[in-house]
């Protein structure tokens, strides 16, 4: 059995996302689950464990493209986790929207 370490629960929630290593590509691909801490990121390209990405997505009532930097902590063949560096007040605030009312996370 595998114990969660995480802080907060996380959620289903499919949103657009793109990433950035440093001056890399974009890589486009999708959340699987969300929490206020992190997400599971959903693609065929995931960045190294202890990798600095920059995420980019549309958050709900924000109207330009947010960027939060986050950290790789654990990769899977099919994405890998991050979680989220400092975010400021309108961020997480669209973020606690977003997580509201979502249904639980399997995983």
């Amino acid at each position: 059995m595998l114990l969660d370490k995480r802080r907060h629960p996380r959620r289903v929630v499919r949103l657009a996302v793109a990433f950035q290593m440093g001056d890399g590509p974009r890589v486009d691909a999708f959340s699987r689950d969300l929490s206020i801490g992190g997400m599971f990121i959903v693609t065929d390209k995931p960045a190294p464990f202890n990798a600095s990405v920059n995420l980019f997505m549309q958050l709900p009532g924000v109207k330009q493209e947010v960027m939060v930097k986050a950290t790789v902590r654990w990769t899977e063949p099919d994405g890998m986790g991050v979680q989220f560096g400092l975010m400021g007040a309108r961020e997480t605030h669209a973020m606690m929207q977003l997580l509201t009312g979502a249904p639980p996370s399997i995983r």
